[in-house]
């Protein structure tokens, strides 16, 4: 019973941060009815913020409950977030991918990368607060302990596992979205959550800067160069890598034939 009241918590305060979160947006909808940068920026921030304030608690998950549990309530989130973000991504990298591909200036794109950090800053005093409450024994002292880190191997390794499973992801995305493979989200997300399940032993499979930045910047177990080459350099440089391989001959003639295109 102790066991199913802990998880039952875990879910609850991760239901809530989505319920603040989608709260958010639409209070951001309505004082500002049109699409501006400034509420861009803020939907940023808002979807930063609640991506890392439920993975926060998805710490508790996996620690409590394994890996598969952590699994499946990641593969569920990620569902929700391509439902309710809209043009949000909360990830520093898909803007630098804008940026390659001329769709916006780097002004804009470091804008929306500093409000993201913003959004990922704001949640570890809201995730100590909860966990403070120690209303189940899972969050027992978890609230002012000290961190560590979950990278595993060489930070190299860490940063070429990172920029890999990344780049893999982010083309696997395009492609679902040019096929237009029937209920694409669910497929994006169970190939996500697959690569962040094979990299969680290694380098906790991150792939995205910005949440690695909210949850691991300062933990014990790396330095805070090996951070930046592992949750930022790898992630940014296998997300630039993805932009020119999905424009390969070898990428395209797979989309080609999946989605029964001739040349």
């Amino acid at each position: 019973m102790g066991a199913l009241f802990g998880l039952t918590v875990s879910t609850g305060y991760i239901i809530l941060s989505c319920l603040i979160a989608w709260w958010a947006r639409k209070l951001a909808d309505k004082v500002w009815p049109t699409s501006t940068l400034a509420k861009y920026l803020l939907l940023e921030g808002i979807a930063t913020w609640e991506l890392c304030s439920t993975c926060f608690e998805l710490i508790i998950v996996a620690d409590n409950y394994g890996v598969l549990t952590y699994g499946l309530y990641l593969f569920l989130l990620t569902i929700w977030w391509s439902k309710v973000w809209g043009d949000s991504s909360a990830c520093p990298y898909t803007h630098i991918e804008e940026v390659v591909e001329g769709g916006q200036g780097p002004t804009v794109a470091l804008a929306k990368i500093l409000a993201e950090l913003a959004g990922g800053a704001l949640t570890f005093r809201y995730a100590q607060y909860l966990w403070s409450l120690e209303v189940t024994a899972n969050h027992r002292g978890r609230a002012y302990e000290a961190c560590t880190a979950d990278l595993q191997v060489p930070a190299l390794i860490g940063a070429v596992i990172e920029g890999l499973a990344t780049c893999l992801c982010r083309i696997v995305s395009r492609a679902i979205s040019e096929v237009g493979v029937p209920h694409g989200y669910v497929a994006d997300s169970f190939f996500g959550t697959a690569m962040v399940l094979a990299a969680f032993n290694y380098s906790g499979g991150y792939f995205n800067p910005a949440l690695a930045t909210s949850l691991k910047l300062g933990c014990a177990g790396h330095t805070t160069t090996q951070f930046g080459l592992v949750y930022w350099v790898g992630p940014t440089v296998g997300a630039v890598a993805s932009v020119f391989l999905y424009k390969g001959p070898l990428v395209q003639g797979f989309v080609k034939k999946l989605s029964g295109k001739k040349d």
